[in-house]
């Protein structure tokens, strides 16, 4: 049996705690969670994560000081998840010993996927495998967030570009309007399938043909990417 990869998630707020849990462990990876700064120490030292998302502000000690106090005694991966957006702060954080950076309100399939990268980074098995995609013509770039079709850059809002992802992670197979308001909204929106349907739409019109003839409607069901 696998043994799953760990990962601790810290954060003051239980809407993002659950979002990011949920998000993970349909993922497949173990995970635990801390609401503050000194739980997330001891939380640190006997949970053994393999990689921490990190809020910045939090309540009894901060995200910078966590990070500090980890690095005092390991080189654990850790995402720092924040509000804040001034460079000064993301340069702060990176210079501090985080390995990643990103701004809420954020994309679960992104953070998924950085979550990812880092890992095969941290155990020097960095691949494009999970990276890049191609199908057709449409090419798909996980980390620069970059799609092009016939070599034309597409401009995609932030869930169009999820929706594409996560179809081309599973090219071929039928995925129902829940499972990609799950994977993309987070499952806070169960029950809002129109959205899926109005973003699809968007999506293949901006794709073009690429995007008419590849993006199947399953009637009844929900939509699968056709492949070559």
């Amino acid at each position: 049996m696998m043994v799953k990869q760990k990962v601790l998630i810290v954060d003051d707020e239980v809407s993002i705690q659950e979002l990011i849990r949920f998000n993970l462990d349909q993922a497949g990876f173990d995970t635990e969670v801390a609401s503050d700064g000194l739980e997330a120490v001891e939380m640190y030292e006997s949970y053994k994560p393999d990689l921490i998302v990190l809020d910045l502000m939090l309540p009894g000690k901060d995200g910078y000081d966590v990070c500090k106090e980890i690095r005092r005694t390991s080189n654990v991966p850790i995402i720092m998840l924040t509000a804040k957006e001034t460079e000064l702060e993301r340069v702060l954080g990176l210079e501090l010993g985080a390995d990643d950076y990103m701004t809420k309100p954020f994309s679960p399939l992104e953070l998924v996927a950085r979550i990812k990268a880092v890992l095969r980074r941290a155990s020097g098995q960095e691949t494009q495998d999970e990276n890049e995609y191609k199908v057709g013509n449409i090419f798909l770039q996980v980390d620069t967030r970059e799609v092009k079709v016939h070599d034309e850059p597409i401009d995609l809002t932030r869930k169009e570009f999820d929706l594409l992802h996560i179809f081309m992670q599973n090219m071929g197979k039928v995925l129902t309007r829940e499972v990609l308001l799950q994977k993309v909204w987070g499952y806070e929106y169960e029950g809002e399938t129109r959205t899926v349907d109005v973003h699809i739409r968007h999506l293949r019109r901006k794709l073009g043909p690429e995007g008419e003839t590849r993006i199947e409607t399953i009637h009844g069901v929900g939509y699968k990417l056709r492949g070559n």
